[in-house]
């Protein structure tokens, strides 16, 4: 399997996915402290400061095991979000010793988009761009991931781009005093292939 050194661009109707720079590390602050980004993905691990942020992602390009794309606006260029393939484990399995076997041809993809790019089919072109890519050009064999239980809106997403519910694992997590379940979501090549051949 290719690794994720390449930093493609890769566009769609709506959106356009590019490799971050620098200067995008104000407005994806915005973006990271939008309050339903909070909710559905987690408060982020120690203070972000634009320092920060510059660092993180004015380096995602040089990273080999992970993909990072920001999702901008084909008609207007705005920053939306992003989407990313890496090679880690999902985050609930990180405590375990084990990682990726690179030879399985798996990966993990999330994905996070503010306020100014939902409800507009961004997060959902965006999804498909980069499942296309890891299938199509990467030579994946199956991406997986995990979303809490109650976000609705991004399960319903990776619905349409064809992933399949596969588990969950229930009250693994606990968020504002309540028990809350995550749901593991993975998609084949095969699948891929199939669902790319009835649309076009």
């Amino acid at each position: 399997m290719s690794d994720f050194s390449v930093k493609p661009v890769l566009t769609g109707d709506r959106t356009v996915l590019r490799p971050f720079t620098e200067a995008d590390a104000e407005v994806m602050a915005e973006i990271i402290e939008d309050p339903e980004v909070v909710r559905f993905t987690g408060a982020p691990s120690g203070e972000l400061t634009l320092e920060r942020l510059r660092s993180w992602y004015g380096s995602r390009s040089e990273q080999p095991d992970r993909l990072d794309l920001a999702v901008t606006d084909r008609a207007t260029g705005e920053l939306v979000g992003e989407v990313v393939l890496h090679m880690g484990v999902p985050p609930l399995e990180r405590s375990r010793e084990w990682g990726r076997d690179s030879d399985a041809r798996s990966c993990t993809f999330r994905t996070l988009i503010g306020p100014r790019g939902r409800g507009r089919g961004l997060g959902t072109e965006a999804t498909r761009l980069i499942v296309g890519y890891g299938f199509e050009q990467l030579g994946l064999h199956r991406i997986e991931l995990e979303a809490y239980g109650y976000n609705a809106r991004a399960l319903r997403v990776y619905e349409k781009a064809g992933f399949v519910v596969e588990g969950v694992r229930r009250e693994a997590d606990l968020r504002d005093g309540e028990w809350v379940d995550w749901v593991i979501m993975g998609i084949l090549d095969r699948e891929w292939a199939a669902l790319s051949s009835t649309a076009r």
